[in-house]
């Protein structure tokens, strides 16, 4: 595949573009397809397909579950229209839902892939730890009002991941993958008043893993665990002592990296996606999207 001077692939073999995307998991029943259940690929390849009038199928970074969410994450397609990156950006959010965004685009190389070019996946749990609620980040956050958590131990259980080790103690049952080993490059855990976010980077994580960890966790930070009773249960692999899963709401994929960032150089900004030059639907071609004005700020109707 080449790439023309605007960023849109030139005639010839299929493009392979990828995106990054935003979602809230909450009403989603997780990223694959799942016959007669909404899902973020299901989504994503129904915008699409209106777009390039032909069949599509993404490649996801990682496959998350329903209910948890994605600030960062990154996928692919391969498609035969084309179109800069911006003009995907902007014809794909006109379409998407509101709990779906396209946050960038750009053409990459027909053997890179978003699951297995990825050197490593982050993810954040967060955890609102206060006996009062609070409606504006429930929706984001395991709300845990039981007893005060402490940070510091949590982290400190934490500091025993880093490295390549056997994790089948977070694995959930299920899974297909052959073996549990998984390299943790990082994990800390922050607290800012009620607020604990907890983040774990790994070049790949196993089926349940996050949330099996952040209930582990939830022993330690209550005091019912010490950090040695969670380091040695772990390594071990005493699944059967880690007997409960964090709610999904909590979760969220927000960073995958690659050797060279694909959207480095791909930024698609106010000024880029708005020149005023042309509308969105100009490129696109009659019928790709249905007819839809923008009106600027001074039409817009008053507040009253």
């Amino acid at each position: 595949m080449s790439v023309d001077a605007v960023g849109g692939a030139v005639e010839g073999a299929p493009a392979r573009l990828a995106l990054r995307v935003q979602y809230l998991g909450g009403h989603f029943f997780g990223w694959q397809w799942q016959p007669g259940q909404r899902t973020v690929q299901q989504c994503l390849e129904e915008a699409t397909e209106r777009i390039a009038r032909h069949p599509v199928r993404y490649h996801a970074a990682g496959r998350t579950d329903t209910g948890v969410h994605a600030s960062g994450q990154v996928v692919h397609f391969d498609t035969h229209k084309k179109l800069a990156p911006e003009t995907w950006v902007r014809g794909l959010n006109s379409l998407l839902p509101d709990d779906i965004a396209v946050r960038a685009a750009a053409y990459v190389s027909d053997h890179w892939h978003a699951r297995f070019t990825a050197l490593w996946r982050e993810y954040r749990y967060c955890i609102h730890n206060s006996t009062v609620p609070d409606l504006f980040v429930r929706a984001q956050s395991w709300y845990y009002p039981y007893c005060p958590l402490d940070s510091e131990a949590v982290a400190a259980a934490l500091a025993t991941l880093p490295g390549h080790h056997d994790f089948r103690a977070f694995r959930r049952a299920g899974s297909s993958r052959p073996h549990s080993l998984v390299h943790v490059y990082t994990a800390e855990c922050t607290r800012e008043g009620e607020q604990i976010a907890i983040r774990v980077r790994a070049n790949s994580f196993l089926y349940g893993m996050m949330r099996l960890l952040i209930g582990a966790l939830a022993e330690v930070g209550s005091g019912r665990w010490s950090v040695e009773r969670f380091a040695g249960l772990w390594q071990a692999g005493n699944r059967e002592q880690v007997k409960y899963a964090a709610p999904p709401q909590g979760l969220c994929l927000v960073g995958v990296g690659y050797p060279d960032d694909p959207f480095k150089t791909n930024g698609i900004g106010f000024a880029r996606c708005h020149t005023g030059q042309e509308k969105p639907e100009a490129r696109l071609g009659n019928g790709d999207l249905e007819s839809r004005e923008e009106r600027p700020p001074h039409e817009m109707s008053p507040l009253h």
